[in-house]
């Protein structure tokens, strides 16, 4: 499941024309944590991470979960 997270959230981004640096700044996260989690370095990312992801991308929590 964790790989399709890594997936989504890649697919998400690209989608909307946002760099992994955007996404980090608009997430409030570091770019090391957005590109570990895109490329499955980090398979555990937690909740507030993905609520924070999720939000920056203009999506619900849920829907980086989709297969």
């Amino acid at each position: 499941m964790a790989n399709s997270v890594s997936e989504n959230i890649r697919k998400l981004r690209i989608k909307k024309g946002i760099s992994q640096d955007r996404l980090s700044k608009d997430a409030d996260l570091a770019l090391n944590t957005v590109v570990k989690i895109e490329i499955g370095e980090s398979p555990n990312p937690t909740v507030d991470t993905l609520e924070k992801i999720a939000k920056a991308l203009g999506v619900s929590p849920a829907d980086l979960f989709k297969e």
